[in-house]
């Protein structure tokens, strides 16, 4: 636990064996009081097998889900288990589990979704080119659209609280880039509270960005599908406010 709280890291892997094992150890040593769930996303490798022997709980998937997919199964598993906190982390080690208290932070000061933010002034990461175009027009309008300034909307590291945990199990993106952007976009929608904290991405421990001039365009049509798909969609989540103001009304019935 961290301050009370039961917190469960939801890791999804592909192919990370030669590097998750090193990922959950350094969870366990920076923040000893959570549990580490590693969502083995259909791996040709050893994932499953090296993540349990450094002692994370190891779900294995028959076949390749995606991010999304491995996500959705994670916040169930956090759901059916009455976890209070769930954090995306990457399996690669770009993600510094430094940063997790201050995210927990911000859900106990009343946020619903926290992101940690490449592009808020901390850490040197930084994207070229039509990639960075569409992360620059993404973060205005949904900024716009959450009141409150948000520059990295397509980072996957991100903490959710007990509402969003139970709707991210029934509900959850699984198209590519969904389970960042159109989850985000959900979210605000719904009428839940966003913010982020800036972290510093790290390099990975294993593999290499994919980067050239053929993907950049090629993420920009994805960035633009899903944006389509997002707005044309009626959301699968509920208004927040209904939800929370049910919430208080039955806690106050409990007190009275």
């Amino acid at each position: 636990m961290i301050d009370g709280k039961r917190v469960l890291i939801i890791m999804p892997a592909w192919n990370e064996a030669d590097g998750v094992a090193d990922v959950v150890k350094e969870v366990y040593a920076t923040l000893p009081g959570v549990d580490i769930l590693v969502v083995d996303d259909g791996s040709g490798d050893e994932t499953a097998k090296v993540a349990g022997a450094a002692g994370a709980t190891v779900m294995k998937l028959p076949y390749n889900l995606g991010v999304g997919g491995a996500m959705r199964a994670g916040y169930k598993f956090a759901h059916d288990r009455g976890y209070d906190v769930a954090i995306q982390v990457d399996a690669d080690g770009q993600h510094d589990p430094r940063n997790v208290p201050e995210l927990i932070e911000r859900l106990e000061a009343g946020a619903d979704l926290v992101m940690g933010a490449r592009f808020a002034g901390t850490g040197e990461y930084e994207a070229r080119g039509p990639r960075r175009w569409a992360m620059l027009v993404l973060a205005f309008w949904l900024s716009r659209m959450a009141r409150t300034k948000l520059t990295d909307v397509t980072s996957g590291f991100r903490a959710c609280g007990p509402d969003l945990i139970d709707a991210f199990a029934r509900w959850y993106p699984v198209e590519y880039l969904g389970d960042t952007v159109e989850s985000t976009i959900a979210v605000v929608r719904a009428g839940y509270k966003v913010e982020q904290v800036p972290v510093a991405m790290r390099a990975r421990t294993t593999g290499t960005p994919s980067q050239s001039p053929w993907k950049a365009t090629l993420y920009l049509g994805r960035i633009g599908m899903i944006l389509l798909l997002a707005f044309s969609r009626r959301s699968a989540l509920g208004p927040a406010r209904k939800r929370q103001s049910a919430k208080a009304a039955a806690r106050e019935k409990q007190s009275s």
